[in-house]
């Protein structure tokens, strides 16, 4: 048995894992002050990219956040530039403790295989052992609408899961995984993922009819930090796209994922510190010459920017953050739009407009 699959480590190895991780702190080169300070002993949340997708953004990053509870990191979607965020934001790679994916668009899992190819050799170089992050996730959906002449992709498997995704992405980069394992300063990336895929509650929840009906929160997992929580959100055909809760002893999280208005959202937050919900503006579309075909489908799966004080409201939260927003607008003009939906609603909590790597304090 070779040094790599006993799980031992050559000093070769972790030279060639330390000029990796060299590499992830380099392609987040400019230095991020206010962030780089070691986590406090409570729990902050950091926004590592608030972009919503698939256009890409010239100075914004895709969606992805962090929540550090007592120094370790959970990390929540894993959107385009996340693990280079991750590194500008100062957080250290041997805390990642988990990742959770709401969903399997793309926008969301971007640089998911990045976690295992650049994060996992990041903490080797630092610890000496190849690491087991815990990642959770949907399961495959098992069926898509009955649309008459769609070609799918994979029609063998158009559906992946957690699973499938993560040893599907192994797979397509096992030559570059493979060159480095016959020079003996490689391993399996897939090794250093341990991936859970979410079983869900029998709630009547199907991929071709309600994919989000109202339910109560189920159980994901719980340690020493955090105890997590979900629930199924309606995000168009997207089934299952799901919403957690993070309670720690400092307070509570909530990361809505992509989502129309649905009651499971004030259901999951009620009471919660933070709300970080996603936000679209359908109206904006309207007014600037897109296809009322394409209004519809953003109002069918996105949550307009005005009604999320109504949510914010119903929900109790002290405070929402708006992520997930589009280049099409400015900050201040998500702003309005927001205060403006938030005085409509009577909501009196803070409505704040995420920027990538804001870091806000969670208190009860």
């Amino acid at each position: 048995m070779n040094a790599h699959a006993s799980g031992q480590v050559t000093r070769r190895t972790l030279l060639r894992s330390s000029a990796i991780a060299a590499g992830i702190a380099a392609a987040g080169a400019q230095p991020a002050p206010a962030l780089a300070a070691t986590p406090s002993g409570g729990t902050d949340l950091v926004l590592l990219g608030t972009a919503a997708g698939p256009v890409p953004s010239s100075g914004r990053f895709g969606i992805a956040s962090a929540l550090v509870v007592r120094g370790n990191v959970y990390m929540v979607d894993c959107g385009r530039g996340a693990v280079s965020q991750y590194m500008r934001a100062g957080l250290d790679p041997v805390r990642l403790k988990g990742v959770f994916v709401t969903h399997l668009h793309a926008d969301h899992i971007a640089d998911y295989v990045n976690i295992a190819m650049y994060m996992a050799p990041a903490i080797l170089s630092q610890t000496g052992a190849i690491p087991r992050i815990d990642v959770y996730g949907p399961p495959s959906a098992g069926a898509l609408p009955d649309v008459p002449g769609a070609k799918w992709v994979a029609p063998h498997r158009p559906t992946p899961g957690l699973a499938d995704l993560t040893r599907l992405s192994n797979e397509a980069m096992a030559y570059s995984s493979n060159t480095f394992i016959a020079e003996r300063i490689g391993f399996d990336p897939a090794a250093a993922l341990r991936v859970n895929e979410i079983r869900l509650p029998d709630v009547g929840a199907s991929p071709t009819g309600d994919t989000a009906p109202v339910m109560k929160p189920f159980p994901v997992m719980s340690n020493d930090d955090v105890e997590v929580t979900a629930i199924l959100v309606s995000h168009g055909v997207v089934f299952p796209s799901l919403a957690y809760r993070f309670e720690t002893e400092h307070g509570s999280v909530v990361f809505s994922g992509d989502t129309t208005v649905t009651p499971n959202i004030p259901t999951l937050a009620d009471g919660a510190d933070i709300l970080v919900h996603e936000a679209g503006d359908p109206q904006w579309w309207h007014e600037h010459g897109a296809s009322e075909h394409f209004v519809e489908h953003m109002r069918a799966t996105h949550t307009d920017v005005l009604e999320l004080g109504t949510v914010a409201r119903q929900s109790g939260v002290e405070s929402l953050v708006l992520s997930h927003i589009g280049d099409f607008q400015s900050h201040a003009q998500w702003q309005r739009r927001a205060r403006t939906g938030a005085l409509e609603a009577g909501y009196r909590g803070r409505m704040i407009v995420g920027k990538d790597l804001m870091r806000l304090s969670v208190r009860r």
